[in-house]
């Protein structure tokens, strides 16, 4: 995704699968907290406005719309975290193995593999416009 772009910004905007068909809209933008660039989008889908958390990087915001490379089903079926403000270092791991990324390093504080376990249990995804 493109990396100028103010996360706040992102609030609001549509998300569309990978094959163009609206998954929900934008509620909220998650921050890595050693990085302070935007990692995570939680999408609210369906009527009862549950919000599933999709993944920034390998999405684009294309006019105004939020374009997530995967279909809406796989999005829909994302770990029910209960997050909050920040996710744990768990829940990130639980997220990437679900979207089949690779687990970057820092998230784990070890090698990339979905498999190793994660690393000390700090929180490190905070809400965009959060103070802490």
């Amino acid at each position: 995704m493109q990396r100028d772009i103010d996360p706040r910004s992102l609030i609001g905007r549509r998300a569309l699968d990978a094959s163009g068909c609206k998954i929900g809209t934008v509620g909220e933008v998650y921050l890595d907290d050693a990085t302070g660039e935007p990692e995570w989008a939680a999408v609210r889908t369906g009527l009862f406005r549950r919000e599933a958390l999709v993944p920034l990087e390998p999405s684009e915001l294309v006019d105004d719309v939020l374009h997530v490379p995967f279909a809406r089903s796989l999005v829909r079926g994302t770990p029910v975290l209960g997050v909050g403000r920040h996710l744990s270092p768990v829940q990130e791991l639980q997220l990437y193995i679900h979207y089949g990324l690779d687990v970057p390093a820092s998230a784990e504080g070890g090698p990339s593999s979905p498999s190793s376990s994660p690393g000390p249990d700090r929180d490190f995804g905070r809400i965009a416009g959060s103070e802490s």
